[in-house]
């Protein structure tokens, strides 16, 4: 029974850490945990709770000495996304995310030490089936208005991290922090690309199509053959609201300090290494091409390769004029540029199939750019009890307006917060934020204009043991 027990904790907790969520910069998270989210996202230089382990792992140090605590959250992301190209719109049905989180912390002498569960971002789209935006297409060569598959056209991917943070109080003003990340992600993937993109990316224009079945498809056109090409479709997906399709593990390291430079004032600062997954892989997914042969379903496995979580440098300063009131900034630059330089896949077509055991490589230009964000926020203790917090974030758009793909919409900067904090009593508290990113709008190399915006919370408890 006890074994049988941990497994199923084992197996919740994996879970908690992949939840899919769609993140607001870039693909992370505006703020982790109730208090910082509501301060605008900042959180290196204060004590952010047990979601320091994400934040800064050195403000875990602030915790009182020889106490344990427990925490637990939920977080709800709202984005709206819209389409319109050609006198068609849509809108993305994919308007709520739900993400829990779990953390346990102790602090014994000048160490600090604990557990946390949590969705790190992400990205997620459904624009259903037969959407107007998607009907249509242009074929390989060049017809207009050639049919596409009319099947659902959504994506989905979901990084979360279980982490083992440890904090260590150097002296009475410095303190050292740094945490091991168990990182899950995944993707689930349902894409038509027509004709014409994909006769492109053959070409070297936006990406690459390359593999064994690449040559086995040009050997089948001509007379009495394939002589046009109006789609192909790529398709993994399930149902499953905590992990999609293809899922990859990892690891990922985070460093952090924190130094009291007065009682007024600290500094922090905070590292996070880019992560080290494995492919994102399933062995059930569907690869078709609809041609003037009509549509032909190959079943094989995907693997989405190369796909990282980037590195991470953050730094900030907290004020403290007074005992009711804290001012904290900081700025954070994101690595995108690294690892969404390209979205690449590769197909392996099943023994069973036409073209078996052949592949299919297909890398598709994103060239993200790499992200800096400014962040501020104010708490005001109204009462023993009560603290009031708001702040904003102003980040740049790491997506280039000629890559952006309706499927991965991260275009969203700017972000207002505000929140409080309750303590219940001694050992009890509770947090809540929320958060409002305005619209903004992009138009991608295909004239299609995106915009996005979003409205999102957090809850928060947190009991002393």
């Amino acid at each position: 029974m006890i074994r049988k027990t941990a497994c199923s904790a084992v197996s919740l907790l994996v879970l908690i850490g992949a939840t899919p969520a769609f993140a607001t910069n870039g693909m992370n998270l505006e703020g982790y945990g109730s208090k910082s989210m509501a301060m605008g996202g900042t959180g290196s230089a204060y004590d952010t709770g047990n979601s320091a382990s994400m934040n800064n792992p050195a403000t875990l140090g602030f915790m009182k000495e020889g106490a344990s605590e427990i925490g637990f959250g939920i977080r709800g992301l709202h984005p709206d996304i819209s389409l319109e190209n050609g006198g068609n719109s849509d809108n993305s049905d994919a308007t709520s995310f739900f993400m829990p989180s779990m953390s346990y912390m102790r602090r014994d002498g000048r160490i600090t030490w604990g557990m946390a569960m949590l969705a790190q971002g992400g990205m997620g789209t459904d624009y259903g089936s037969d959407s107007p935006m998607f009907s249509m297409g242009t074929s390989m060569n060049g017809v207009p208005g050639v049919l596409m598959s009319g099947e659902d056209i959504r994506s989905e991917v979901g990084v979360g991290r279980i982490m083992f943070p440890v904090a260590y109080n150097l002296t009475d003003k410095t303190t050292l922090g740094a945490s091991f990340d168990v990182v899950i992600a995944s993707m689930d993937l349902q894409m038509d690309m027509d004709g014409q993109h994909f006769a492109g990316m053959m070409a070297g224009n936006g990406g690459s199509v390359g593999g064994s079945m690449r040559t086995s498809l040009e050997s089948m056109m001509g007379p009495g053959g394939i002589t046009d090409i109006n789609y192909a479709r790529f398709d993994f997906t399930n149902d499953s609201p905590f992990m999609g399709k293809a899922v990859g593990f990892g690891t990922g390291l985070k460093f952090g300090l924190t130094h009291k430079v007065s009682k007024a004032v600290t500094i922090g600062a905070s590292y996070h290494t880019q992560t080290k997954l494995s492919d994102l892989e399933t062995s059930n997914a569907t690869l078709s091409f609809s041609s003037n042969m009509g549509t032909q379903p190959v079943s094989g496995k995907i693997k989405v390769r190369n796909f990282e979580w980037p590195a991470t440098f953050a730094a900030g300063i907290a004020l403290n004029p007074s005992d009711k009131f804290m001012i904290a900034g900081d700025v954070k630059f994101i690595d995108w540029s690294t690892v969404m330089d390209k979205f690449q896949m590769t197909f392996i077509a099943d023994a069973s199939s036409a073209f078996s055991g052949q592949n299919l490589d297909v890398t598709m230009d994103q060239k993200w750019k790499d992200q800096t964000i400014w962040s501020v926020g104010v708490q005001y203790k109204a009462t023993d009890k009560l603290a009031l917090r708001a702040g904003a974030s102003f980040s740049t758009n790491p997506v280039p307006d000629k890559y952006l793909n309706p499927l991965f919409p991260a275009i969203t900067t700017n972000h207002y917060t505000c929140g409080f904090g309750y303590r219940v009593n001694d050992a009890t508290s509770v947090a809540a934020a929320f958060s409002w990113a305005p619209r903004v709008e992009a138009t991608n190399g295909d004239n299609t204009v995106i915009s996005h915006s979003q409205t999102n919370w957090a809850l928060n408890l947190t009991h002393m043991l």
